[in-house]
């Protein structure tokens, strides 16, 4: 059953996301998320420009896509599972949640990962590096009343 689909943004979007680090992946180029295995929930994101975090610093990645889902789903994004093991790294805000409407939100849906490094080292995810993965997930809702409110932004848009 297949209840989503993976786009890139637009070269401008993107472009505007890199913040003038001129060295990334062509949008366009970037490939789009994609399970390692028949078996595997997660779909593993590509690191579209290498990224040096510092030792207990973090990092903001332009990943260049957007997921488009059916109502009543929701993308969770992780860090890989070998990432997180081998050196700790993990998402800023724990665990990433994309909603069914940011693919339709001023800034394209872009998803952007920003990566903690809480070692003692600098940690460098190089471009093309496998570095974060979404699962596709259904949710439910409390039986108070719904919201009609529509999206109009992007990332953190929906308050403080």
């Amino acid at each position: 059953m297949s209840i989503a689909r993976f786009d890139h943004v637009s070269e401008k979007q993107y472009a505007g996301d890199l913040a003038g680090r001129e060295d990334g992946l062509p949008v366009d180029r970037i490939p789009l998320p994609r399970r390692a295995t028949k078996g595997s929930a997660g779909y593993d994101f590509i690191c579209p420009v290498e990224t040096v975090i510092p030792p207990g610093g973090e990092a903001l990645i332009p990943t260049g896509i957007r997921a488009e889902m059916a109502p009543g789903w929701v993308l969770l994004l992780f860090p890989r599972s070998s990432l997180g093991f081998k050196t700790g790294a993990r998402l800023s805000n724990t665990v990433g949640v994309i909603d069914s409407d940011y693919a339709f939100a001023k800034n394209e849906g872009h998803i952007l990962v920003k990566m903690r490094n809480p070692s003692g080292q600098a940690l460098t995810l190089r471009k093309g590096d496998r570095f974060c993965q979404g699962i596709f997930l259904p949710y439910g809702t409390a039986e108070e009343e719904e919201t009609e409110a529509a999206r109009t932004g992007g990332f953190g848009s929906t308050g403080a």
